[in-house]
C-alpha cells in the first residue's frame, strides 16, 4: 500500500430489499469474520492508522505513563462484610489484574487469596473473571471466565480451603451463578450460543456431572432475557425476565430448591416491576397504573400477583424512583430530582426520615455494597467533575460519616481548587431544556478559540452522571473543555426524558446533541474549529447520526464500537441483542418503524459531502456491536466524503466490546483518542 493512500475496499452490490424498498449494500461482505479477506482488509485499516498516527507515537507513551502516573498500582478496594468474612480487591504494583481476598472474622486475620487473576491470565490475550459466588457455608466459589471478550463466560468452581479447582467446566454463560441455602445447589444462566441471548435458567448439584445439570426454566421470548439471584434476606431465590418496556418475576424458597418455582406476577406488555423482600412481605418498584416515574409498592409473601399490590410510596411526577435498598431498621431510595441523585434514608417505624446532604449540580452518588442486612452502617459513593471518589460509611442512626477512602490522584499536580464545574443548560429546537455538566481548569479561558470535547450517550434510559476521571486531567490540563450533554433517550430528567428519545421520537437524541453544541458555540465556550464530538457504542450511533446532520459543526469526532447500521442490524435476528432491541428503537419489520430508521441509519445516510476529521475504533469480538458495522461506515465514507479530512479506523484484533481488559493497557485505547484529538489542536508535545 503506498504511504498515505486511505484502503479502498472492494464493492460487491448486495441488494437488500424489504417493504418493496431495495436499500444497495456494497460492503456486506464484511461481515464474515472468516473471511481473509476481510481480516485483510481490517489489518489494511490499521497499518493506515498506524502510518498516518506515526508521529503521535512517542506522545501516546508519555501520555500512557502520565495517565499511569496518577494510578495508584498498590490499590486496593474498601473491605465489605458478608457472612462473616472481609472480602477485599486490590491490585498490585506492575500488574494487571485484581487479586480477590479475603479474611476471617477481623481484617487482621490472615489473608486468604481466592483468586489471582495475574496469574490466571497468563496466555491469554484477554481476560476477565466475574460472577464470583461463595457458598453459605464459605467453602466453595462458584466463578466465571471470558478469554475471548464476546462475553461468553465459562463457570467452574474452586474449593476456597484447599485450592482444589473442579474439573466441571459450564460453558457459554452469562458468568454470574447463585447458591441455594444448602451450600451445594445452583442456578445459573446460559445464553443461546448463536444470538448470546441468556435464555435458559439451570440447576446444578455440586459434585455431579455438568451434563446432568437440570434446565428450570426457558425464556421463549426471544425480546426478553434472563437472570436469576438470590434475595438479601437470604430467603428466596429469584429468577427474572426482562426486555426494555417489561418485567417478570418467579421466585422459590432457598431452603427448597428442588422444587419449582413460582411466578411472582405475570408479565404485562409495558408493566416494569423490581422485587425486594423484607420480613413476610415483598417490595415492589413498578410503573404500575402509569407511574411513569415509579412508585413503591408492597404485597404479602401468599398471594403476590399484582392485583394484590398496595401503595407504599405514590409516584411523583418530578421525581424518579430508581431503586430501594433494604436493611434490618431502615431503607434507602435513590431517587433523582432535576438530574441530581438523592439518597433519602427512612427508619421502618418511621421515627425518622431524611435525605443525605448534597452541595454541587455536578455530582454523583450512589448506594454501594451493602450485603449485610442487621447493620446501621449505609455504604455509598460520591463523586463529582472536579471531586475524586469516595467511598463512606454512614451511619443511619447517629448520621455520623467516615470516609472509608478517597481515590488518590498520585503525581503531585492534581489539586481540586485548580478546576471548575458547573451546569448549563441549552434550549433545543422544539423548546426544552437540555442540561450539560461542564468541567476545566481554572486557567482556561473560555472564548471561542478553547477546545472542547462534548460528549454523550443518549440511549437505553442509560443516564450518564458527571463523575471524576484522573484519566480526563490529561486533556483539562492541556486546555479542554469536557462537557457531559444529559440528552434525551437517557433518564436524567425523568422517565419521561427517556421516553422521549427512543423509537418514533429517537430523532431528538441527536438534534438534542447537535442544539447542545450549537449552545456551546453561540455562547462562545467555543466554535466549529475547536468543537469535538464523542460517544461510543449506542452513543457511536449518536456520533454517526450528528455528522451527517451537522458536520460543519465539529472539526472532529470519536466513534468508539459504534452502531451504525441500525435497520440491517434490527432486522437480523440472529446477531446478538436484536431481539431484545424491538421496545428500545423499533422493529422494522413494521414498514413505519423501518422508515422511520431508514431516515437517521448514520451508514443508510452517508453522503456525498464534507465530514470532520474522524476516528473510527472498534474490536474484532465484539459481541454487541458487530465489527463489519463500522469496517462497512468507513469503507462507505471513504467511498463518497468530498473532504481531505482524517479518516482514521482502529481495529482491535484481540478485544470485544470493552476493548482491552488489563488495567493499564485499557488507558493504550484511551491515549490514541486524546492524541487524536490533541493532534488537531496542535498540542502533541
Amino acid at each position: 500500500m503506498t504511504k498515505n493512500v486511505a484502503p479502498v475496499a472492494k464493492k460487491v452490490k448486495k441488494e437488500l430489499v424489504k417493504h418493496n424498498d431495495t436499500r444497495v449494500d456494497d460492503y456486506y461482505w464484511m461481515n464474515d469474520r472468516e473471511d481473509p479477506e476481510v481480516i485483510a482488509h481490517l489489518e489494511k485499516e490499521n497499518a493506515y492508522y498506524e502510518k498516518l498516527t506515526a508521529h503521535t507515537k512517542d506522545f501516546q507513551n508519555a501520555l500512557f505513563e502520565e495517565m499511569k502516573g496518577r494510578i495508584k498500582e498498590d490499590d486496593s478496594s474498601v473491605p465489605y462484610k458478608k457472612n462473616g468474612y472481609w472480602y477485599v480487591t486490590r491490585y498490585e504494583k506492575g500488574k494487571e489484574y485484581p487479586i480477590y481476598s479475603r479474611h476471617k472474622d477481623t481484617l487482621d486475620a490472615p489473608e486468604e487469596i481466592m483468586f489471582d487473576c495475574n496469574e490466571m491470565a497468563e496466555g491469554h490475550e484477554f481476560f476477565n473473571l466475574g460472577g464470583i459466588a461463595i457458598s453459605p457455608d464459605n467453602k466453595l466459589a462458584a466463578f466465571g471466565i471470558d478469554t475471548v471478550s464476546r462475553r461468553q463466560y465459562t463457570i467452574q468452581i474452586k474449593n476456597l480451603e484447599t485450592g482444589e479447582i473442579y474439573s466441571d467446566k459450564i460453558e457459554n454463560t452469562t458468568g454470574g451463578s447463585v447458591w441455594a441455602n444448602d451450600t451445594k445447589t445452583m442456578f445459573y444462566s446460559k445464553k443461546d450460543p448463536v444470538t448470546l441471548r441468556a435464555d435458559k435458567i439451570y440447576r446444578h448439584t455440586f459434585g455431579t456431572d455438568t451434563s446432568d445439570d437440570h434446565m428450570v426454566y426457558h425464556e421463549e421470548d426471544e425480546t426478553f432475557g434472563t437472570f436469576v439471584y438470590k434475595t438479601k434476606s437470604h430467603k428466596y431465590l429469584v429468577i427474572g425476565s426482562y426486555s426494555t418496556l417489561t418485567s417478570e418475576f418467579r421466585i422459590l424458597n432457598a431452603d427448597t430448591p428442588m422444587d419449582d418455582f413460582r411466578i411472582f406476577s405475570p408479565r404485562k406488555r409495558g408493566l416494569e416491576y423490581s422485587i425486594a423482600h423484607y420480613g413476610d412481605s415483598f417490595y415492589i418498584l413498578t410503573n404500575k397504573d402509569k407511574a411513569r416515574n415509579f412508585k413503591l409498592m408492597k404485597v404479602g409473601e401468599a398471594q403476590t400477583s399484582s392485583e394484590s399490590w398496595e401503595e407504599f410510596i405514590p409516584h411523583r411526577e418530578e421525581v424518579l424512583l430508581e431503586d430501594i435498598d433494604i436493611f434490618k431498621d431502615y431503607y434507602v431510595l435513590s431517587e433523582r430530582e432535576n438530574g441530581l441523585n438523592k439518597l433519602k434514608i427512612t427508619r421502618w417505624d418511621k421515627k425518622d426520615s431524611y435525605y443525605l446532604p448534597f452541595e454541587s449540580e455536578t455530582y454523583t452518588a450512589y448506594v454501594g455494597a451493602n450485603p449485610e442486612f442487621d447493620t446501621e452502617i449505609l455504604r455509598y459513593g460520591y463523586n463529582g467533575m472536579t471531586t475524586p471518589s469516595s467511598v463512606i460509611d454512614f451511619n443511619m442512626r447517629t448520621k455520623d460519616k467516615v470516609v472509608k477512602k478517597e481515590q488518590e490522584v498520585l503525581g503531585g499536580k492534581f489539586k481540586k481548587e485548580d478546576y471548575r464545574s458547573e451546569r448549563i443548560w441549552a434550549t433545543a429546537r422544539d423548546g426544552a431544556k437540555v442540561p450539560m455538566s461542564i468541567v476545566f481548569h481554572k486557567d482556561t479561558e473560555i472564548n471561542k478559540d478553547t477546545p472542547v470535547l462534548q460528549y454523550a450517550y443518549g440511549s437505553y434510559g442509560s443516564t450518564i452522571d458527571p463523575y471524576f476521571s484522573t484519566v480526563r486531567l490529561s486533556l483539562l490540563d492541556r486546555g479542554f473543555v469536557y462537557a457531559i450533554s444529559h440528552i434525551r433517550g437517557g433518564q436524567y430528567l425523568g422517565r419521561q426524558w427517556y421516553d422521549d428519545g427512543k423509537l418514533l421520537k429517537k430523532m431528538n437524541t441527536f438534534t438534542d446533541f447537535v442544539d447542545c453544541s450549537k449552545h456551546l458555540i453561540k455562547n462562545n465556550f467555543t466554535s466549529p474549529d475547536h468543537l469535538y464530538a464523542m460517544g461510543g457504542s449506542a452513543g457511536g450511533l449518536l456520533i454517526g447520526a450528528v455528522v451527517n446532520m451537522a458536520p460543519e459543526l465539529y472539526n472532529g469526532v470519536i466513534a468508539a464500537v459504534p452502531f451504525v447500521d441500525v435497520v440491517t442490524t434490527m432486522l437480523d435476528d440472529s446477531i446478538p441483542l436484536t431481539t431484545g432491541e424491538y421496545d428500545e428503537w423499533g422493529n422494522p419489520n413494521d414498514k413505519k418503524y423501518y422508515d422511520y430508521m431508514k431516515s437517521y441509519s448514520p451508514y443508510d445516510n452517508v453522503t456525498a459531502h464534507d465530514y470532520p476529521n474522524m476516528l473510527v475504533t472498534t474490536g474484532l469480538h465484539d459481541s454487541q456491536v458487530q465489527y463489519f458495522e463500522p469496517a462497512k461506515w468507513v469503507a462507505k465514507l471513504r467511498e463518497l466524503k468530498t473532504d481531505d479530512h482524517l479518516l482514521l479506523f482502529n481495529i482491535n484484533m484481540e478485544a470485544g466490546h470493552g476493548g482491552a481488559s488489563g488495567r493499564f493497557e485499557s488507558l493504550r485505547e484511551v491515549t490514541k483518542e486524546y492524541a487524536f484529538l490533541l493532534d488537531l489542536e496542535g498540542k502533541i508535545e
